[in-house]
């Protein structure tokens, strides 16, 4: 069972019915031992930084997340679910994130050419070869939705960027830790290639 955390954030059941279209076993929850029993865990969220913090804290879904990563259970984190597992946030007077991973999430810059919130397809770079990219056609595009972006600090975790008037941290892996800033579930086919592969680690059948 792929278990999709519910912290009162929006995007839930389009993730939700990806993987089921994919054939795998998957549920939107927000019950602890539930989520602790599953196979692999996503973390979605669209909407703003501090009301997740909040929402996660108050839940204590927070300690979940933590007991998650330990566990060394597969983690996917998607969107507003990747910005929560770094520092902090430019966003509604630079609250704390999660820091289970280093780097801070910072408004893109409004250079009058660019629309903001970025919205729409952009191409994927993929910077280092990774199982959630296994077998995507090259130079694929993918799909976004946000305001805010990823700049990671540890360079290593890095394995995917995307260019919008700066270039931008789109996708990172650190051991059992996943996570993306386009959103896969509205990615057409390359999406859901992403979504099966992560599948495809949660139960090792990736060769």
């Amino acid at each position: 069972m792929i278990a999709i955390i519910d912290y009162g954030v929006g995007n839930l059941r389009s993730v939700e019915k990806a993987f089921q279209f994919l054939g795998y076993e998957a549920m939107t929850s927000n019950d602890k031992d539930f989520i602790q029993k599953a196979d692999a865990v996503v973390l979605p969220g669209v909407g703003a930084f501090a009301d997740a913090m909040s929402s996660l804290k108050t839940t204590g879904l927070d300690e979940l997340v933590y007991q998650l990563i330990d566990s060394q259970k597969p983690f996917l984190g998607i969107c507003l679910g990747m910005q929560l597992l770094f520092d902090y946030s430019e966003e509604g007077g630079n609250p704390e994130g999660l820091g289970i991973l280093r780097g801070g999430i910072k408004l893109i810059p409004d250079r009058g050419i660019l629309k903001v919130p970025h919205m729409g397809w952009n191409k994927l770079t993929i910077t280092k070869e990774n199982q959630l990219f296994k077998d995507l056609p090259v130079d694929p595009y993918v799909y976004f939705v946000h305001s805010y972006y990823l700049e990671a600090a540890d360079r290593d975790n890095v394995i995917g960027t995307t260019t919008y008037g700066i270039e931008i941290d789109v996708a990172v892996n650190k051991g059992n830790i996943y996570a993306t800033q386009f959103h896969p579930e509205k990615s057409g086919e390359v999406g859901l290639k992403i979504l099966d592969n992560f599948g495809k680690i949660a139960y090792k059948k990736l060769i």
